[in-house]
């Protein structure tokens, strides 16, 4: 029998982290970073990269959404339900460990 993996929720106290598996590498052609795994590479806009940047294990949710108001100017209210979509949406797809 197959055990199923059950689903990492993010929550505000989460600290997500990239797997070994994740990387950001910058493409000079592209002149642009994109996000490799196994198989697969995603071109993420400059908001995306800023959170990702972000996830390295010892920041939580709640702390890297503090840092993305103060840099964007916005009210952590605004940006935090998009920052937790964002962060689950990867995290569902395993590559952001939470």
């Amino acid at each position: 029998m197959i055990e199923a993996r059950q689903r990492a929720v993010v929550s505000p106290r989460s600290t997500p982290s990239l797997p070994r598996h994740v990387r950001i590498q910058f493409d000079p052609v592209r002149q642009a970073y994109a996000v490799l795994s196994p198989e697969k590479v995603f071109w993420p806009n400059e908001t995306s990269l800023d959170i990702l940047r972000r996830c390295d294990g010892r920041s939580d949710v709640g702390h890297i959404i503090a840092d993305l108001a103060a840099e964007y100017g916005a009210e952590e209210d605004e940006i935090a339900s998009d920052v937790t979509a964002f962060l689950q949406e990867w995290a569902d797809k395993l590559l952001v460990k939470l």
